[in-house]
């Protein structure tokens, strides 16, 4: 049978476990010219909040949500209760994967026990079981903690994956320092807090040879500090997310769906990560996906905890915005979301894949998402993309 829908290269295998899948007859009636078929997308950075938070999501509701948003390989942030630190405490988290998960699921490894940045973790307990080591959302505040870190994680093959924060210089800020919190009378977060923590890690990597990774990346600074650091031949690589290529300062509201850690920043810093996404500098979209209920993030820029949800739009925000807009290929899109992450993490290329009919539109309505957490900057806005079909080892994981 002709396969009419197009398919985005990836590997051999993929493709003709693509075109085995629509030769069935049950499956005919997705292969039309509208749509699109994707290897399943890989995001390196998501919070699925169990154990220890699942009233705000859970495994199986955080995996069905991202087989929704067209992914087959997600690596869970660690900052969990109990937090994976040990062998033990991280045997909760794979035994819940286990059971629930509908996509493949790699945890993170803290770096420190209980994230608190005062003592290594049991890195070399973990290693076998996790995709990498990081202490996400703290930045690791001492100089010597993190070298320590650095040089075992070399010894054990692992990466270290940083989010950037210098403790001193946040002030208790929430939102950026910048046009609006200036003018709202909000204490600002300002852009130094991230790139400093940068700066300092890059000089323990050229130290210590190890594999590392930055998370998030949301300022102008963070984007030129990493594109010297590639040029001088280190081993460093980095994301941001899609809201940061979207959206600034300027566009926040006085709602708790507007706030995430790093915050929105200026025009100058969206249009320098759009430079890094072009010249290579970053080498991949991650979603961050941090959701909280509905109680928790109503309380406004000031009192709501940080992060939303981003899974299931992250397609549709960046073929929107940056695919329709020709800022990108569609080509491009996927080594960002796919094969980069894929590749920079050791995630084997399975022959799942996702199909979508990029043209149509949609309006977001936060209580049409699957994920527990519903607080999204782009409530409202129209997007283009519909996910029809998750396939992840032959079984279809989510259908329109």
């Amino acid at each position: 049978m002709e396969l009419k829908a197009k398919v985005i290269p990836f590997t051999q295998e993929y493709a003709m476990n693509v075109h085995r899948f629509f030769s069935a007859v049950e499956y005919s009636h997705f292969n039309n010219e509208r749509y699109i078929v994707f290897p399943g997308f890989c995001d390196v950075h998501v919070h699925f909040r169990e154990p220890g938070f699942s009233y705000k999501e859970t495994i199986k509701t955080g995996s069905l949500a991202a087989a929704r948003g067209g992914y087959t390989a997600v690596c869970t942030m660690p900052n969990l209760n109990p937090v994976p630190d040990s062998a033990e405490t991280l045997k909760q988290q794979l035994d819940i994967i286990k059971a629930d998960a509908c996509i493949d699921v790699f945890p993170y490894g803290a770096i420190t026990k209980r994230e608190m940045g005062k003592e290594l973790s049991d890195m070399e307990d973990m290693a076998r079981d996790v995709i990498a080591f990081s202490d996400d959302g703290r930045g690791v505040q001492s100089d010597d903690m993190m070298r320590a870190a650095m040089l075992k994680a070399k010894s054990l093959g692992k990466m270290i994956v940083a989010h950037c924060e210098v403790n001193d210089l946040l002030q208790g800020g929430y939102i950026h320092g910048g046009e609006y919190a200036a003018s709202h009378g909000h204490k600002g977060i300002c852009s130094e807090s991230e790139w400093k923590q940068i700066e300092r890690d890059i000089a323990l990597v050229r130290e210590t040879g190890v594999s590392y990774h930055v998370c998030h990346i949301s300022a102008k600074e963070s984007v030129e500090l990493i594109r010297k650091a590639k040029a001088k031949g280190l081993d460093i690589t980095c994301e941001t997310a899609p809201h940061y290529l979207v959206l600034t300062d300027t566009d926040l509201k006085e709602e708790g769906r507007f706030k995430m850690n790093p915050p929105l920043r200026s025009e100058a810093d969206r249009q320098a990560l759009l430079e890094g996404i072009l010249d290579g500098t970053i080498d991949c979209i991650a979603t961050d996906h941090a959701p909280h209920s509905e109680e928790e993030k109503a309380r406004g820029l000031e009192k709501s905890p940080f992060g939303i949800t981003g899974i299931e739009l992250a397609f549709p925000i960046l073929y929107t915005h940056l695919v329709k807009t020709g800022i990108i290929t569609l080509e491009k899109l996927t080594e960002l979301i796919c094969i980069n992450p894929r590749k920079r993490f050791g995630i084997t290329s399975d022959t799942g894949f996702t199909l979508w009919d990029t043209e149509k539109a949609f309006t977001v309505k936060k209580e049409e998402l699957v994920s527990m957490g519903k607080a999204t900057p782009f409530e409202g806005e129209t997007l283009y993309g519909e996910c029809a079909l998750t396939v992840k080892d032959g079984k279809i994981v989510y259908k329109i």
